[in-house]
C-alpha cells in the first residue's frame, strides 16, 4: 500500500508540476502573441527532462494524446456534409492526390539520390514528410474564421485529403515489415475492411447515432447528452481501429454522418473542451520526443532538412493551387501546408519498431518533423503579413495606402448588427469605414458596394490606415469581451479621444470595461427592451 500511495504522489506531483508549467508558459507566450501550442511543446521537454523519461515508451500518454487528433477529425466531420464533400470533390480529392504524390516524388529523390539512403526509408521519409499538420493548421483555421476563404477551403480539403491517405501509407509499411502476405492480399484485406466499415456507418450505425442523440436530448440532461456523445466518438474509432484504420477516419465518418442532423452545432459545442485539453495533451507528447542534446550536436543538418522539405512542399502546393486561383490563395496554402505533420511520428515510430529504419534515423526525423510544428503556429498565425510580402490584396487594411476619408465612421465587425449600422449610415449618406477579421463579410460588404477591409482594429498598422484619429465615432459590434477590451486599448492607445460606441450584452461586461475611456455603452438587451415597450405603449394608445 506504501509503495502504491507513493507511486500515486509521484503521478500526482507530474501532473501538478505538468498543469503548472504549461499554465505559466502559456500566460508568458501570450502577451507576447505566441501560440499556446508552442508552450505545451516546451512543457513536454521540460517534464521529460525532470522525470527522466525522454525516449522512454509512453504508450499511455501517447494513446491520450492520439485522440485529440481523433476529437479534431470529428469536429471536422461536423462541418463536411455530404453536400459539401461534392462540391469540394475536386479540391479534395484531385488536388489532395496531387500534393501528396507529387511532394513524395520529389522529397524521394532528394532522400535517395541526396542523402543515399536506401529505398525502403527514402520512400517511408517522402510519404511522412509529404503530410501536413492537421492539428496546428486546422484549429488556426477554424478560430480565425479563414476556413471559409478560398485558399482555407483549399487548405483544408488537402488536410483531409491527407489524413485518409495515412491509411495506405501504414498498410504499406506493414506490407514492407510482412513476409507472408503478398501486396494483393493486403490490398484486398483492406478493401474488404473499408467496404464494410463504411456500410456499417452509413446503414446501421447512422440509425444507431441518430436513436442515441434523439434520445439524450430528449432526456433534456446535459451530461448524458455529453455522454452519449462521447460514446459516439470513441466508439466510432475503436471500430475503425479493430479494422485495420486510424482512429481518426471513424471519427471523421461519424462528424459527417451527425453533420446532416439537427444536432451538430450543439455537439462541437460540447466536445470543443476536450478536444482542445486532448490537443493539448498531444503538443505536451510532441515535447517529450525532443531530445535537445541531439539537436544542438546535429542542428545544422536538421534546419536544411528542414527547410528543403518546407520549400518543396510551398512549392509544390503553390503550383497546384494556383492553376485554378489567383496568387495570394496559392501563396496562403502553400504557406499553410508547407510543413510536417503529426501523422509522420507515427510512421517514423512503426518503420523503427518494425526495423525498417534504425532508431537514430527515426529520432532525427523525429526532430526535424517537431521542429517544423513549434515553426507552424508562427506561420500561420501571420499568413496575411507573410503573403503580402508576395502578393497584396487590395482589402488588407493594414497595407493599404491611408483611405481618403475624415469625419468618418469605424464599424468594427459586420455581421447582422453591423450591416444594419452600414445600411442605416448608407441611407442617411454618411461616410463609413468596415474593418472585418472575417473574410466572407469583407467580400460581402464589397459586393454591397462599400468600402470594408480585411484587418484587426487592434493593430497600429490598421488605424493607420483607417485614419482612426480623423474619424468622428467608432462602433464596436464585436461579441467576444476579450476582443472589445484589446480593440478599445488599441483606439485609445492611438487616439485618447477616439469616440468610442461599445455594444455591451450584461452589466457584467460592462462593469469589466468601465476602466477604458469609452464614450458611450450601448446595452443591446436595454435597447431592445426599450423598444419593445414603445411598440406596446403605440399599440396600446392606438386602442
Amino acid at each position: 500500500n506504501k509503495k502504491e500511495r507513493t507511486y500515486m504522489d509521484n503521478i500526482l506531483f507530474t501532473l501538478f508540476l505538468t498543469i503548472s508549467i504549461a499554465t505559466i508558459l502559456n500566460i508568458v507566450l501570450k502577451k507576447f502573441g505566441v501560440s499556446h501550442i508552442i508552450g505545451y511543446i516546451i512543457t513536454g521537454t521540460l517534464i521529460s527532462y525532470i522525470f527522466n523519461f525522454n525516449g522512454l515508451d509512453i504508450g499511455s500518454l501517447e494513446l491520450i494524446a492520439e485522440f485529440g487528433i481523433v476529437f479534431l477529425m470529428f469536429t471536422i466531420g461536423l462541418e463536411m456534409s455530404f453536400d459539401k464533400i461534392k462540391k469540394m470533390k475536386e479540391i479534395l480529392l484531385l488536388n489532395g492526390f496531387l500534393q501528396v504524390s507529387v511532394s513524395a516524388i520529389l522529397i524521394y529523390f532528394v532522400a535517395f539520390f541526396v542523402f543515399k539512403l536506401s529505398v525502403e526509408v527514402s520512400l517511408i521519409v517522402s510519404l511522412a514528410f509529404s503530410l501536413s499538420s492537421t492539428a496546428i493548421v486546422l484549429p488556426y483555421l477554424k478560430h480565425s474564421k479563414d476556413i471559409h476563404t478560398p485558399y482555407g477551403e483549399k487548405s483544408t480539403a488537402i488536410l483531409i485529403f491527407q489524413d485518409l491517405a495515412v491509411i495506405p501509407i501504414l498498410l504499406l509499411i506493414t506490407f514492407l515489415t510482412n513476409d507472408t502476405l503478398s501486396i494483393q492480399e493486403v490490398l484486398f484485406k483492406t478493401f474488404i475492411s473499408a467496404v464494410i466499415i463504411i456500410f456499417f456507418m452509413f446503414t446501421i450505425g447512422k440509425r444507431l447515432i441518430s436513436w442515441l442523440l434523439k434520445f439524450a436530448s430528449n432526456t433534456r440532461i446535459e451530461e448524458l447528452f455529453l455522454g452519449a456523445v462521447l460514446s459516439i466518438v470513441i466508439g466510432t474509432s475503436l471500430l475503425a481501429h479493430e479494422m485495420g484504420f486510424t482512429y481518426s477516419l471513424g471519427a471523421f465518418i461519424a462528424g459527417m454522418i451527425i453533420s446532416d442532423t439537427n444536432y451538430s452545432v450543439k455537439v462541437e459545442s460540447d466536445i470543443s473542451s476536450y478536444k482542445d485539453l486532448l490537443l493539448g495533451a498531444f503538443f505536451f507528447s510532441v515535447g517529450t520526443k525532443i531530445d535537445a542534446l541531439y539537436f544542438l550536436h546535429n542542428v545544422h543538418i536538421i534546419l536544411a532538412i528542414f527547410i528543403a522539405v518546407m520549400f518543396i512542399k510551398a512549392l509544390v502546393v503553390y503550383v497546384i493551387i494556383i492553376r485554378k486561383s489567383d496568387k495570394s490563395t496559392a501563396v496562403k496554402s502553400a504557406l499553410a501546408l508547407c510543413q510536417v505533420g503529426e501523422f509522420s511520428f507515427a510512421i517514423f515510430a512503426l518503420a523503427s519498431s518494425n526495423n525498417i529504419i534504425s532508431h537514430e534515423t527515426a529520432s532525427f526525423l523525429i526532430l526535424v518533423s517537431v521542429l517544423s510544428m513549434i515553426l507552424t503556429p508562427f506561420i500561420v498565425n501571420n499568413i496575411y503579413k507573410l503573403a503580402s510580402y508576395v502578393v497584396v490584396e487590395f482589402y488588407e487594411s493594414d497595407k493599404i495606402t491611408p483611405i481618403a476619408a475624415t469625419n468618418h465612421v469605424v464599424i468594427c465587425g459586420f455581421s447582422i448588427l453591423g450591416r444594419v449600422i452600414a445600411k442605416d449610415l448608407s441611407d442617411r449618406n454618411i461616410p463609413f469605414v468596415i474593418i472585418s477579421d472575417d473574410l466572407r463579410h469583407v467580400l460581402q460588404g464589397r459586393k454591397l458596394g462599400y468600402m470594408a477591409y480585411f484587418g484587426h482594429l487592434d493593430k497600429l498598422p490598421v488605424l493607420e490606415s483607417l485614419k482612426v484619429d480623423e474619424s468622428s465615432s467608432v462602433i464596436i459590434t464585436v461579441s467576444d469581451t476579450h476582443k472589445k477590451r484589446l480593440i478599445c486599448e488599441a483606439v485609445l492607445n492611438f487616439y485618447k479621444d477616439a469616440n468610442i460606441l461599445l455594444k455591451i450584452e450584461s452589466l457584467d461586461e460592462k462593469a469589466q470595461l468601465k476602466d477604458l475611456n469609452i464614450k458611450k455603452f450601448i446595452h443591446a438587451h436595454f435597447e431592445v427592451g426599450r423598444l419593445l415597450v414603445q411598440e406596446a405603449m403605440l399599440n396600446l394608445e392606438n386602442k
